[in-house]
């Protein structure tokens, strides 16, 4: 098994970036969802809310991000200085500290996604957001992501999943990987083989993490991350073959015990079982 691509999405929502080596940090792949925009009252939107946030491109530029939408103009944001009035930022029943990036940011955001939004940047991650503690250490922390450090899927998953899309007569596959916002993706393993790796850890070049929980799937899925347009697959499928519990599933979540930086082509090994650490 290989390493045959690496992503990361600056802003949580944003396009994709294409990556041939990344750094990995405590909280994930570096510079992979360190700023969110969040509405008035501090919750956040992704593209569950607004489509259309697959359509912006967040490129790094110095420590800063330089943002821009079809047909707009660049627009450079730099990184905020620390500024004791943070923003309150609500993530579920936990409430998280944020920088705003400034007016400039949150008047082009707030124009091309039709309301009234706000940028903020992740100071500090490893004062920040813990991870779910059923599933981790309390040492482990993550950025914006949804939950995890990392997320990991399979192009053998996926080919399957085309496959029953394929066989059920739908006009929507076959789907790219882009659609479910992978960090990492691997090839030459079986077709959800992660299913079995869940509870172990899994060796990415030199770096080892723990395969902590399975991705349950949301909307997001179904949008195109070329267009912004929703359609109604995957989700329809993974209802019928990968129903667990009412959690749709594909890919698994990763938790770095080591870090470093990993590559496209790095091999790929299971590694040993660590639940016992949790208990």
């Amino acid at each position: 098994m290989r390493v045959s691509a690496l992503h990361t999405y600056p802003i949580k929502g944003c396009r994709r970036i294409d990556h041939d080596r990344a750094v990995v940090e405590p909280w994930g792949l570096a510079g992979d969802r360190r700023w969110m925009i969040i509405d008035a009252d501090g919750d956040q939107i992704t593209q569950r809310d607004v489509a259309r946030l697959a359509l912006l491109r967040a490129t790094p530029a110095g420590t800063g991000l330089e943002l821009s939408f079809p047909g707009s103009v660049p627009l450079l944001v730099p990184q905020p200085a620390p500024d004791p009035a943070v923003t309150s930022v609500l993530w579920g029943r936990i409430t998280m500290a944020a920088t705003p990036a400034g007016p400039d940011a949150d008047a082009l955001l707030s124009k091309e996604l039709g309301r009234d939004v706000r940028l903020v940047w992740m100071d500090d991650p490893a004062s920040r957001r813990p991870v779910e503690p059923e599933y981790s250490l309390p040492t482990d922390r993550v950025s914006f992501a949804d939950g995890y450090p990392l997320l990991l899927a399979s192009t053998a998953s996926l080919d399957r999943l085309n496959d029953w899309i394929a066989e059920s007569g739908s006009d929507e596959g076959p789907l790219p990987m882009a659609r479910f916002r992978p960090n990492v993706v691997v090839d030459g393993a079986p077709p959800f083989a992660e299913d079995e790796w869940l509870g172990r850890r899994l060796r990415l070049g030199a770096l080892v993490f723990r395969v902590a929980k399975p991705c349950g799937r949301c909307v997001v899925t179904t949008t195109d991350q070329e267009t912004g347009e929703r359609g109604r697959e995957p989700l329809r499928t993974l209802a019928r073959y990968r129903n667990v519990d009412q959690h749709l599933l594909f890919g698994a979540n990763l938790i770095p015990d080591t870090l470093g930086e990993i590559a496209v082509g790095d091999e790929v090994e299971v590694l040993d079982r660590f639940r016992a650490e949790l208990s």
